[in-house]
């Protein structure tokens, strides 16, 4: 089947869906890629036009609404990632957050949140992160809260198998120590069981859900990027509703606070951006 681009009005009208039902913005400029990428989803479901796909979706409901809907939030959004990415927030992490934490909370409790987890390596690298912090940790309730927007990607963290590009960045120490290596799998290793307890994986629609509270430290890169001012206002201003006092929030590299929220205090750790919560008025 060959298609032609979308239209300018037809690209409107998803752009318009997609910001109502995520908050991602879509620019005009993305009109040839969202072409390129809707194709395989026409193709797969046998619809013949952009126009028809776009009523078919629009006369979904229920579980059949948010099954499709992920499909198209697949195409979308870039899912790629990869074990240690952005290694600098993790150094941070290790050197200075976790033992800052542990020094300053009464309670013995630690909830981190990967908020955009996509395919799992973030959550289960801030894994492997506390658990080479065994020691300061010892005794420690501990909870890794991994959500995502798109349910397809979910099932395949639930897996917790990686191979390839994905796990290039482990040490190598690491990877025998924190990894199975799957048998007749060629390069595939699967996360070992004790780090996948530490996670807990959920869909969460950041405009639509209620988000999980009492959290130490938040993961959420190269997620605003997607956003327009307004709703990356609104994902800050809700992050600081949950963030604990001395908590730590940790964004894109090439993401910033800056004219989105004065409710946070930015602080270089290890040589990475990290922003601090400031305190909450009573």
């Amino acid at each position: 089947m060959n298609f032609n681009k979308l239209t300018n009005e037809e690209f409107d009208k998803f752009a318009a869906m997609i910001h109502k039902e995520a908050g991602i913005f879509m620019k005009p400029e993305k009109l040839t890629l969202l072409s390129n990428r809707l194709q395989k989803r026409l193709v797969a479901l046998k619809i013949n036009s952009f126009t028809e796909y776009y009523n078919h979706l629009s006369k979904l409901s229920g579980h059949k609404k948010e099954e499709e809907f992920d499909h198209l939030l697949d195409v979308v959004s870039t899912n790629e990632t990869y074990f240690f990415r952005i290694e600098k927030h993790f150094d941070a992490l290790m050197s200075f957050c976790l033992p800052e934490i542990a020094k300053k909370k009464s309670t013995k409790k630690l909830r981190i949140w990967s908020a955009a987890c996509s395919t799992g390596e973030e959550p289960f690298t801030i894994a492997i992160c506390l658990a080479e912090k065994a020691d300061l940790l010892r005794g420690w309730n501990i909870e890794i809260l991994a959500t995502d927007i798109s349910i397809s990607v979910l099932e395949y963290a639930s897996h917790a198998e990686y191979a390839g590009r994905r796990i290039e960045k482990v040490p190598r120490e690491y990877l025998k120590k924190h990894f199975d290596l799957l048998p007749d799998s060629g390069e595939t290793y699967r996360v070992k069981d004790n780090l996948r307890k530490m996670v807990k994986f959920n869909n969460l629609n950041f405009f639509k859900d209620p988000f999980p509270k009492d959290i130490d430290i938040i993961f959420c890169r190269n997620v605003m990027i997607y956003f327009d001012k307004e709703h990356q206002k609104r994902l800050v201003a809700d992050f600081y509703n949950v963030i604990n006092p001395h908590g730590y929030l940790f964004i894109g590299h090439s993401e910033t606070l800056y004219m989105i929220s004065d409710d946070f205090e930015y602080k270089k750790i290890a040589d990475a951006p990290v922003y601090l919560p400031k305190p909450k008025s009573k």
